[in-house]
């Protein structure tokens, strides 16, 4: 209902995040950069602190957007308990639609918007360094031990105006286990941008892979 009390539905959700084990060490594999008929091929290694090295690449751009979406994972699956992450905030039920029901934010994160269906976030609408980014998300993958995003859509916005900064992107991430139940790491992620015919996306594979 409208104006309930929201954190139980939506801490089930947070802790239904896929997320690494405590005493993660690591992995690596071959990175490789496709966009149109270009592609750039490289080494990598993401360490137990989720930092990343990149080898191999002398293209600027094309190591930082390597780095960065390495990085971008890496940072989303650290495990952190839903008290220490949102112990100041309250949650509070707004409208319900097709994409899920509204959790309206308080305290801390007074602003911040979400929603949930199924025990999944299926909205983040967050304010992060002065931006507002929104993200919706429209299919998961199941690892047995938490969902991962699998098709999701990313646009950021003047959070005064609501103005749009930049196009919005479209993501498709798949994963995959690393052998004898090891952590579940990005296999292909494919950026493209939204309702631009011209827009070639691009695509980062991981190849190879290994536990460290």
């Amino acid at each position: 209902m409208p104006g309930s009390d929201l954190k139980t539905a939506f801490q089930r959700c947070y802790e239904n995040r896929y997320t690494w084990e405590p005493g993660f060490q690591g992995y690596r594999g071959r990175c490789l950069w496709l966009q149109g008929d270009r592609q750039v091929e490289g080494t990598f290694e993401v360490g137990a602190d989720l930092k990343a090295q990149v080898q191999g690449i002398e293209d600027a751009e094309v190591l930082k957007a390597v780095n960065s979406q390495l990085w971008e994972v890496a940072i989303h699956r650290v495990r952190r308990s839903f008290e220490q992450t949102h112990g100041e905030n309250t949650f509070t039920a707004g409208d319900t639609d097709a994409v899920g029901t509204e959790v309206i934010v308080g305290g801390k994160n007074e602003g911040d918007r979400y929603r949930i269906k199924d025990d999944v976030v299926t909205m983040v609408h967050r304010h992060i360094h002065g931006t507002v980014v929104t993200i919706f998300t429209t299919d998961v993958t199941d690892t047995g031990a938490g969902y991962l995003s699998h098709t999701y859509t990313s646009a950021y916005a003047d959070p005064a105006t609501g103005e749009a900064r930049g196009a919005r992107n479209r993501f498709t991430d798949t994963f995959t286990q690393l052998p004898d139940g090891g952590p579940w790491v990005l296999q292909e992620r494919v950026i493209e941008i939204d309702n631009d015919p011209d827009d070639g996306g691009q695509t980062f594979r991981f190849e190879d892979l290994q536990a460290l």
